[in-house]
């Protein structure tokens, strides 16, 4: 289920649950914004058409952060004049976390996970470092292990053919 909704001139489709990047927004970050302009609503086959908007229908979503874009440079150049001119822009934008769809006070999709969206708590989700093998990449793949006395021949083999001047 998505809305197709009207936001700084421009339309975006919201889907509940997911991150979105709009056009810059006078809010402030971590609180709620209600998006009112609502053209469509597809759930399945059922669809919602406005004309031009649904009347009572409303995208809730919580705003994370203000953003910029990547940095676009414009350079200006006239020929045989010698001019020369540049200069770059950086576009603000705003991250929304979309929570809901609603349509007169029905919720028709929320989302599945209500915590704050971005940040993690410490008990979950926490990631296993690799410990690195203290055996040879060799060892590792044949399932055998060496012993010290291999690995004393292998660094006099290895020694031996880094430096061919030490016994000519």
């Amino acid at each position: 289920m998505y809305a197709v909704v009207q936001a700084g001139g421009r339309q975006y489709q919201f889907t509940s649950g997911r991150f979105v990047d709009v056009e810059l927004l006078a809010s402030e970050p971590d609180k709620s914004y209600v998006f009112e302009q609502v053209l469509m609503i597809v759930n399945g086959k059922e669809s919602i058409i406005g004309k031009p908007f649904i009347e009572g229908a409303k995208v809730t979503g919580k705003i994370i952060g203000h953003l910029k874009n990547k940095k676009i440079i414009v350079y200006k150049y006239r020929p045989k004049k010698g001019t020369r001119k540049r200069t770059g822009h950086r576009q603000g934008f705003t991250r929304i976390f979309i929570d809901s769809i609603q349509v007169n006070d029905k919720v028709l999709s929320e989302a599945k996970d209500t915590k704050t969206p971005g940040k993690q708590s410490d008990k979950s989700n926490k990631v296993e470092k690799a410990v690195p093998s203290k055996e040879s990449p060799k060892s590792q793949i044949k399932g055998t292990s060496t012993s010290k006395e291999t690995k004393a021949a292998n660094k006099t083999t290895k020694s031996a053919k880094t430096n061919p001047k030490s016994k000519k």
